[in-house]
């Protein structure tokens, strides 16, 4: 396996085992806190073609999980208005608590990733993104 995939792999690997034991005491599959989170942290994104499109997550997984999170109080669906064949999915008041405490799982992860990492070297890392961002932007304009 080459390093960039062996690097995305840990990363998923890392990522899924910090939030398990949250996922357990909630009774939730790490695919369902994982909708829930997206959601909650990315307003702009609201349907579950977003989620499929964007977190890459199967249609058919996104469909169950959304299904279980509605029946169990977490989300709410609403039409779309102007597009009936669209519906937006919002987290309830129920949800709040558990994204608060997902996003403090998020946190961890993150301050974990740069533990032994100085403040200039992640400023340099920071803005190697940032460049590699504009890079992806500009592929992605180009016209072949």
């Amino acid at each position: 396996m080459n390093a960039s995939m062996e690097y995305a792999l840990k990363f998923s690997l890392a990522y899924n085992k910090k939030c398990k034991p949250l996922c357990q005491e909630l009774g939730l599959p790490q695919t369902a806190f994982d909708i829930l989170m997206f959601l909650a942290n990315n307003p702009d994104y609201k349907t579950a073609s977003d989620i499929v499109e964007i977190r890459k997550i199967k249609a058919n997984l996104v469909s169950v999980n959304v299904e279980k999170l509605v029946q169990e109080g977490y989300l709410r669906r609403e039409a779309v208005k102007g597009d009936r064949r669209k519906t937006k999915l919002l987290c309830t008041d129920k949800a709040r608590p558990i994204i608060e405490r997902g996003r403090q799982v998020q946190k961890a992860f993150f301050e974990f990733l740069f533990d032994n990492v100085s403040e200039d070297t992640k400023k340099i890392f920071g803005e190697v993104l940032e460049l590699i961002g504009r890079n992806l932007d500009e592929m992605l304009e180009k016209q072949d």
